[in-house]
């Protein structure tokens, strides 16, 4: 082909590439349900949890799909792998890839925001945001701002679990955490960062033994993180010992230490999901004595998100799909124990009398605590650059000490 024509034809290439860019950002809901009907959504997302996979490919899939004619396809890929995948495809000007909607939040969504591999911001067009969410509650993830980049789709909270069959009296602090691991030698273990489970129990030490959250909230003060960070360290090192297995290994992940605590190999175990244990009873998995708790120095949550990518062949449905996950009926769906019990996001004090309802008869079990001792107990994530200082120096610092 004359080198004329070739570069007449990369003209017009490019220019269709700008006219559907510039269509996207023009579109209206109603544009995006027209565009979206009778196409595929590939929702990438951790995949380690059977009965969260379960309601996407059940509830969410089904709904979609007799709503909007969507199929949506659920992608197993930790969020990590799927940012450096994009940061790969972004350096070789792949315009077009593979994944159409992301989980994400924390030092991923960060990441993925600075490094321009997300598509945005789409979160002002979103109808079931502006009816039933408070913008201020979304402003931030891990204290970095969201900017109309990702969609909130659920809310999380650290929580212990023990068994109150052998456990009658569970710690109230961190101080009373150490005091009962160094009484009972190998009853008690964490996953290891930077598992997120293992993760966020190591920063709730991090906000025990350092004088709170607050003082970190500002962004990433190197010099504030030198000098408390230690005193961290010297709490786990001390109870390291203790630990099951001496402290020599930890669970590799969350899973494997619900396979420690279902087997009562140790006597406590933790989540970064309120209704998990509730979860798990409702499995046969744990039984029916199994309780959980919070300490009073407060527990650590957060807001997760959906996002999409910068290159996402499918916005539009990608958009239809996290403005459904948002709904009243998603959400409410999403809380109960049996399918999830993930927290709602949404702000119940906007609903309609009869949702509002729904959503109070919820029966969360006797192992979930009520919301109101959650929301009393509950204290935000500090700034995602503390967490990877965190995950980066527990190795160091405590694995191989």
């Amino acid at each position: 082909m004359p080198r004329h024509l070739i570069l007449a034809l990369l003209c017009i290439l490019s220019l269709a590439g700008v006219a559907h860019a510039a269509g996207i950002d023009s579109m209206t809901h109603a544009d995006m349900l027209s565009a979206a009907r009778g196409t595929e959504v590939r929702w990438h997302m951790w995949g380690g949890g059977d009965q969260i996979n379960a309601w996407v490919d059940g509830y969410v899939a089904n709904e979609v799909d007799r709503r909007f004619g969507i199929r949506l396809v659920r992608v197993p890929m930790d969020a990590s792998v799927f940012v450096n995948k994009l940061l790969t495809e972004k350096a070789a000007g792949k315009g077009t890839g593979t994944m159409d909607l992301l989980w994400i939040n924390g030092e991923n969504f960060k990441n993925a925001r600075q490094a321009g591999l997300l598509y945005g911001p789409f979160l002002d067009r979103m109808p079931n945001f502006k009816a039933w969410y408070d913008p201020e509650a979304s402003r931030f993830d891990f204290g970095f701002p969201v900017e109309g980049y990702e969609a909130p789709y659920g809310r999380a909270q650290f929580v212990f679990e023990y068994d109150s069959a052998r456990v009658k009296n569970p710690p109230r602090s961190f101080a009373e955490l150490k005091a009962w691991i160094l009484a009972n030698p190998g009853r008690f273990t964490y996953p290891q960062p930077p598992d997120f489970t293992g993760s966020a129990f190591v920063r709730q030490v991090f906000y025990a033994t350092t004088g709170g959250h607050g003082q970190y909230m500002q962004g990433l003060d190197t010099g504030l993180y030198a000098a408390k960070a230690p005193k961290t360290w010297a709490w786990l090192n001390e109870v390291a010992p203790a630990l099951w297995r001496q402290g020599k290994t930890y669970p590799k992940d969350a899973a494997a230490l619900d396979t420690l605590f279902a087997r009562g190999e140790i006597d406590m175990g933790m989540s970064y999901h309120p209704a998990h244990a509730q979860m798990k009873i409702l499995e046969k998995t744990y039984p029916d004595t199994v309780r959980t708790f919070v300490m009073q120095e407060g527990t650590i949550s957060n807001t997760h998100f959906t996002a999409v990518p910068f290159n996402a062949p499918n916005k539009a449905g990608a958009m239809v799909v996290a403005d459904f996950l948002m709904s009243p009926e998603a959400q409410l769906s999403k809380y109960l124990p049996a399918n999830w019990g993930d927290l709602p996001a949404l702000d119940m004090k906007r609903l309609p009398a009869d949702m509002a309802a729904a959503f109070a008869a919820v029966d969360l079990g006797a192992a979930t605590l009520p919301a109101d001792a959650l929301a009393a107990a509950a204290v935000p994530e500090i700034p995602s650059d503390y967490l990877e200082l965190l995950e980066k120096d527990w190795e160091s610092n405590v694995l191989d000490r």
